[in-house]
């Protein structure tokens, strides 16, 4: 891809135009800092990648066989906060006297109101007791491509090979702070073989879960690095390094009528271009998902070459349906297939009637929040160029966040 990133001008930003209507947050970030430093480059490494083994006639893999707008699913338990992988809470600890202090004062501990984490994740106990019952998870989301193979440089969806999304969670329970995030091996990869991402309710397509349980480090030797590989009839050949489109928060949401849902809010590039247009990302864009049973036969051509090694107590939670609110453990199991089903954002953050009567925030106003964290966050490191630092890549090396083709 060509063309510069939107907001690149002599070290500031302009703001961003208005949102649309169905935006949940207000004000993109205005200053930028300086640009990342350079970083030593590394040798790329081959893989062989999910879309590798099933052969080009899936290319354009889309859905047939898909759930009602509602789902066909009987509605399983409830999945809430606490099952979610999120660091458990510490009881505050009591306060220490120091021996050097003087006049008979005491010098207390910070008590539990907010704890470190790693990198900028800060556990916040008061946003813990305000967050959305009905937020599944929630963290950082990146937008990536690949170009064909033999294409440096894309013109237009045509020219790309995949599209892929980037799920980092953080605790339900945090915040953010400034920083670059640190590396942990809870980060997933997802595929989207149609290239696009569903623009309305009649698009429906199909994701699959292509790494899971991994690092940021596996994915950057592994995956995001260009590879040079030999072939028997046209001779050598160069898969393209990925190409990072967007960066933003999300949320996983169940809502009342036992539907889940992908919500996100970008914040890089600070302005979005004809790029992230053409693959249907938006400022704030939400998206039904079903995870599909891979115990139930499916279109031939939907196929993967192997299914999730699903434990049988998750098998049990489909109750022989064909599809199933995606629950976030099932995204941490590779080959997990799940159905992108576009929808308005506002579908996307009702609140549960249950949090209402407690006077809890809804989905929408904690998503405004973390959008604003990260926006500042990203601000304070190098503006469009922090996702550099947060996927640990050099910018020698990989395509600026591009907003034209």
């Amino acid at each position: 891809m060509v063309g510069p990133p939107a907001a690149l001008r002599n070290g500031s930003r302009s703001p961003s135009p208005a949102r649309s209507d169905d935006s949940v947050v207000g004000t993109k970030r205005k200053p930028e800092a300086e640009l990342s430093p350079k970083r030593d480059h590394k040798a790329a490494k081959k893989q062989t990648t999910i879309e590798e083994t099933i052969g080009a006639k899936h290319e354009d893999m889309e859905m047939k066989e898909t759930p009602s707008d509602h789902g066909d699913n009987a509605e399983p338990s409830y999945h809430t906060n606490d099952t979610n992988g999120q660091a458990s809470d510490h009881i505050a600890k009591v306060p220490k006297t120091n021996a050097n202090a003087k006049n008979g004062e005491t010098e207390t501990t910070k008590t539990a109101t907010e704890t470190k984490l790693d990198g900028p994740i800060e556990k916040s106990f008061q946003r813990k007791a305000q967050v959305p019952s009905n937020i599944l998870e929630k963290g950082i989301i990146y937008f990536l491509t690949r170009n064909r193979v033999g294409i440096q440089d894309s013109d237009s969806v045509g020219d790309l090979q995949r599209t892929f999304f980037v799920l980092r969670p953080i605790p339900t329970g945090a915040k953010l702070g400034d920083g670059a995030l640190a590396d942990q091996d809870n980060i997933r990869l997802l595929a989207l073989p149609k290239k696009t991402f569903p623009k309305s309710h009649n698009d429906k397509f199909m994701a699959f879960v292509e790494k899971a349980n991994t690092t940021i480090e596996d994915l950057k030797e592994n995956f995001f690095s260009a590879t040079e590989y030999d072939t028997k009839t046209q001779g050598s050949r160069r898969d393209e390094p990925v190409t990072p489109i967007a960066e933003g928060v999300y949320a996983i949401t169940r809502t009342e009528d036992a539907t889940s849902h992908l919500v996100y809010s970008t914040t890089i590039p600070s302005e979005l271009g004809e790029v992230q247009k053409d693959l249907g990302i938006k400022d704030t864009g939400s998206f039904v998902i079903s995870a599909k049973n891979p115990e139930r036969p499916g279109n031939a051509r939907a196929q993967l070459p192997q299914k999730p090694e699903f434990p049988k107590e998750i098998i049990a939670e489909f109750r022989n349906l064909a599809w199933s609110e995606v629950k976030p453990k099932y995204l941490d199991y590779e080959y997990c297939q799940i159905l992108l089903i576009g929808e308005e954002v506002n579908s996307a953050v009702e609140p549960a009637k249950k949090d209402q009567k407690h006077d809890k925030e809804t989905p929408q106003e904690e998503l405004e929040k973390l959008e604003h964290e990260d926006e500042l966050r990203v601000q304070h490191l190098h503006g469009d160029d922090s996702v550099f630092d947060d996927l640990k890549i050099s910018k020698r090396e990989y395509s600026q966040v591009p907003t034209t083709w």
